[in-house]
């Protein structure tokens, strides 16, 4: 439920007046532009904010996939739970942009998914799939018709693969989505051939901190001038392009540039008409009355189309008085349902989507300007099976006059029973039934117009005659989940196979909302024990290495675990995940006497890990900073953590005298932009290699060569082999070290394939009593992924001053 400080923060960030202007400006224009893109964050903002609210155009972003394989600068969540993150933020940095987004790819479980760093297109179809991927994007273009086309990167070498992947599908697409022998199966669910008028290629190179194409862009053939700001907010396109970055939180988005971009450069690759051309709209029919001029179409219809945009016009220039607004877009709405009602089959066949999305804008328009549809929210947000909720819409006193009235949009096996109305508006007691199935977590499309996810809000009102419907979202994320969550602490054991006198662990098992005993189902002779409201898990008498997981079940199903995932700027979503136990068991050992300080950013769990492996660990806070650090043996320093901890920081000079004094510290990896000053952030120079392409191995399982195999790090607890390289996830490791101080001695060798080797993932140093050891293998991950050899690697790394 919204606090009250977050309604007035809801209201406060849109106000009515720049609201309504927005619904007016939609309607200038029937074009509508896609910006294709392959993660979350890959649109280019200031462009679509210029084409939508400079231009008119409605805009979409195509995006194949969901981020989940990125990295997060704001918290602990990877994987799914940081796909439905992105996926959120994305919503919200669409909501400024106002413009549509369509999913191609379906989460972590879907082929067509973020599975890391790639650095060839070809390498990403592997994964992907090319047919499925252009499949869908010729799926995309017949649904929702774009007249233009741009992605937002090249296919050329030194661009991710993911990008250069989705640049070459979405070229494709264009000559398929208009045949109509591609893909027969989209015609029999009412999709229909398209043809997309133009295909731009960006006439910007996409090289700077993260990438280096080889190649310059093809030549400038149009350039897109942003030229004043938008009326509304007196905003450059570029600022509000930002505003939506701003979003883009979990990747550090969201910047404030001195000179906002006013110039977009493009390509003409494919284009249905040629000729030279001075504007994005050329040979596009920008807007209603330039569809009056299609051949042979009836004087009736015409004049229609024209009387139609003349009201349109009246009502954009009437602002921001409300009353002949209202009259101007009712009349429009009449003209567009005659056009609708008696056009030729063949002008409908080609133009039908356009009215009907302008009629959609109207009706919304029309809503806006009549200022009734105060919000609706639903109280709880999160449903389980069986469970009720309060449904409140409200409305603006001036409602009652228009007749307004709202009906809740509810998943299947949902019910919805109307209080009694108010002046303040309508009450719904809403129930989900037993056999409702939960909220997919990720959703295909996302609408700027409303009516997103498997509960909204349809609203209705009479203008003189003229029914206009608009659809709204609730105020908070909609979930229907399981009427169980069941979490198990700790969700992994790490087991040192040399500790054999330990055979059982003690077991944390939680069931949130309706009591059930849970059962858990052994794996490889592992099994949990439970007595009296405790949990023992039981190892067998002769443990094998290895992982295991044991399942569990709650009332007759797989359990699951709900975690809530919570931040300002995107609200609260649900994660849902399969709840089981992992046992990881590994010839592990540990530094005696070894007692850790870790400085995390809340970017990585390398500390968890770390205490899991039976390691003394103490979480530095400012007060430990500020205190004795030589108590420690070593501190290791998380990914992006000085540039996440302003105390961490300021503590630079007493890490650099705790090294001189004896101490070992390890840090991991960190971007350039991170706080990391080459000669001062290290306690000797060591510079992080950009652009950051080519300082990363991004095959996990790239060969590693020891360059220093007998050092002690290599050796000590735990002797580092081949096995130990083996079954690592997404890559080996990045932003690698590109030039170090002569003390530093570079441990290991490692490339991609067809690349020189590189040296920078792994830098120790003797410095004065103690030592610096960095590195940019991604070990934090592979622990979270459970690898065996990241925790050797690990307990090596942190076992103090080594020789």
């Amino acid at each position: 439920m919204l606090t009250d400080r977050q309604r007035i923060e809801k209201q406060k960030s849109a106000p009515a007046l720049i609201r309504l202007h927005h619904a007016l400006s939609r309607l200038r224009s029937v074009v509508t532009v896609m910006n294709t893109g392959a993660h979350p964050d890959d649109e280019q903002s200031g462009l679509l904010a210029f084409l939508r609210f400079g231009a008119g155009m409605r805009v979409i972003v195509g995006c194949s996939t969901r981020g989940e394989g990125g990295q997060n600068a704001l918290g602990p969540e990877r994987g799914g739970a940081l796909g439905l993150m992105r996926s959120r933020e994305m919503e919200e940095a669409a909501r400024e942009l106002d413009c549509d987004i369509v999913w191609l790819g379906h989460g972590p479980d879907d082929a067509v998914h973020d599975f890391g760093f790639s650095k060839d297109g070809d390498r990403t179809f592997d994964r992907w799939g090319e047919e499925r991927i252009v499949e869908r994007l010729v799926r995309a273009y017949r649904s929702e018709r774009p007249d233009i086309v741009i992605p937002t990167f090249l296919d050329v070498p030194g661009q991710h693969g993911h990008h250069r992947a989705m640049t070459r599908a979405a070229e494709r697409a264009i000559a398929l989505a208009a045949n109509d022998q591609a893909f027969p199966e989209h015609f029999a669910q009412g999709l229909k051939p398209w043809q997309v008028a133009k295909y731009y290629l960006p006439a910007w190179s996409g090289g700077g901190d993260t990438y280096d194409d080889e190649v310059p862009p093809p030549e400038t053939t149009l350039t897109v001038r942003a030229e004043g700001r938008e009326p509304a907010t007196g905003a450059d396109y570029d600022r509000i392009g930002e505003w939506s970055r701003y979003y883009h939180a979990s990747q550090g988005m969201g910047y404030w540039r001195e000179e906002p971009k006013t110039e977009w450069p493009l390509h003409l690759l494919l284009a249905a008409q040629t000729g030279k051309e001075s504007s994005v709209f050329e040979n596009l029919p920008v807007n209603l009355s330039d569809l009056a001029a299609e051949a042979d179409l009836p004087a009736t219809i015409a004049q229609a189309l024209q009387d139609a945009q003349k009201a349109i016009d009246a009502a954009i220039a009437a602002f921001p008085a409300r009353q002949v607004i209202i009259l101007h877009l009712v009349a429009a709405a009449q003209k567009i349902d005659d056009i609708c009602a008696h056009a030729q089959a063949a002008f409908l066949e080609e133009h039908a989507h356009r009215l009907k999305r302008k009629k959609a804008e109207v009706d919304h328009a029309l809503i806006e300007a009549a200022a009734i549809f105060d919000g609706a929210e639903l109280i709880p947000p999160v449903l389980s099976v069986a469970s009720e909720a309060l449904l409140k819409v409200g409305f603006s006193r001036q409602s009652a006059q228009y007749q307004t009235k709202a009906e809740p949009v509810l998943p299947e096996h949902c019910t919805a029973y109307m209080g009694t109305p108010s002046a303040s508006g309508q009450s719904f007691d809403v129930k989900a039934g037993a056999d409702a199935a939960f909220s997919p977590l990720y959703r295909p499309f996302w609408s700027a117009l409303g009516g997103n996810g498997d509960f909204y809000v349809r609203v209705t009102a009479q203008f003189s005659g003229y029914q206009a419907q608009a659809h709204f979202d609730l105020a908070e994320q909609f979930a229907l989940v399981p009427a169980q969550s069941v979490r198990i602490e700790p969700e992994a054991i790490i087991v040192p196979l040399d500790q054999t006198a330990q055979m059982q662990w003690p077991v944390d098992v939680t069931v949130s909302g309706d009591q059930w005993p849970v059962r858990f189902i052994s794996d490889g002779g592992w099994s949990v024990v439970q007595d009296k409201g405790t949990a023992t898990l039981y190892a067998p008498e002769k443990p094998a290495a290895g992982l295991f997981q044991v399942k569990t079940q709650i009332a007759g199903r797989d359990a699951v675990r709900l975690t809530p995932i919570t931040y300002p700027h995107i609200g609260q979503v649900i994660y849902r995940e399969p709840e089981v136990l992992n046992i990881l068991a590994l010839d592990l050992k540990l530094p005696q006497g070894a007692k850790i300080g870790y400085i995390g950013g809340g970017a990585d769990r390398a500390g968890l890990w770390l205490s899991r492996m039976g390691l003394d660990v103490t979480k530095l806070e400012p007060k430990h900073l500020a205190g004795d650090l030589q108590q420690f043996t070593t501190i290791v320093v998380g990914i992006f953590a000085f540039g996440l901890r302003q105390d961490l920081a300021e503590a630079t000079a007493r890490l650099h005298a705790y090294v001189e004094n004896g101490g070992h510290l390890v840090t991991l990896y960190h971007r350039p932009t991170d706080g990391w000053k080459p000669a001062v952030t290290p306690p000797r120079h060591i510079k992080i290699g950009s652009p950051s392409l080519r300082w990363r191995v991004t095959d996990p399982a790239a060969p590693v060569t020891l360059l220093e195999p007998d050092h002690k790090l290599l050796n000590w607890p735990n002797r580092i082999t081949a096995q130990d390289w083996e079954g690592w996830n997404k890559e080996r490791g990045l932003y690698f070290a590109s030039q170090w101080d002569e003390a530093y001695q570079p441990l290991l060798s490692m490339h991609d394939a067809n690349e020189q080797p590189l040296t920078g993932a792994l830098l120790s140093a003797r410095i004065g009593k103690g030592r610096h050891t960095h590195t940019s293998l991604v070990l934090h991950h592979q622990m979270d992924k459970l690898v065996a050899g990241a925790f050797r690697l690990m307990a090596n790394l942190v076992s103090g001053e080594a020789e």
